[in-house]
């Protein structure tokens, strides 16, 4: 007899990496993640500005409300720099991914003072393994700018490949999604 997953939770579960705590975002963490996300160079690739604290909190107060669709999952991470003494640890930057059926399309972003570290990769890694093990998955997608090469090597490194697909002047780049073994 076929089963049927679970419903995915609203608020996704926690995880870490070795160095990283992603831990489900909330409104409280606004104001530390307007200052990771201060710095102008990080919009270079996608548009927009720094935002200030209260933009941010309303954002994540709608962020952590859910998607309007009950078919969707907005699912986003703050990173947190485990005691490892790098740029003083505390928050480092996001994850998140938008759930919808068997695809989930990604994202990350590290604080200008954390790059070049590999959290961005050990993040997207740990958000793929993380979605993976769910369950329900197919594909895991993300949109990146065909000039931004970091973004690209993380993308690589987290198992997506780059497709033919394009939308809005970024490619899209793609993984499969084995389902877990059944018990």
């Amino acid at each position: 007899m076929p089963t049927t997953a679970a419903p995915l939770p609203i608020t996704p579960p926690p995880f870490t990496t070795a160095r990283l705590d992603a831990l489900p975002l909330q409104p409280a963490y606004a104001e530390e993640m307007a200052a990771v996300l201060a710095d102008p160079a990080l919009y270079g690739f996608t548009g927009g500005e720094p935002p200030a604290p209260a933009v941010l909190r309303a954002r994540y107060e709608r962020q952590c409300a859910g998607s309007p669709d009950p078919g969707e999952r907005w699912w986003n991470w703050v990173l947190r720099v485990r005691a490892d003494g790098e740029a003083g640890g505390g928050l480092a930057g996001y994850v998140q991914a938008t759930v919808r059926g068997p695809r989930a399309e990604i994202a990350w972003v590290v604080g200008t003072p954390w790059q070049g570290r590999g959290y961005a990769t050990e993040a997207a890694q740990g958000l793929v393994a993380q979605l993976a093990s769910a369950g329900g998955l197919r594909e895991i997608v993300a949109h990146i700018h065909p000039d931004h090469a970091a973004s690209a090597a993380v993308a690589v490194a987290a198992g997506l490949g780059p497709t033919g697909e394009w939308e809005g002047g970024e490619r899209r780049w793609a993984a499969s999604v084995t389902p877990p073994p059944v018990p």
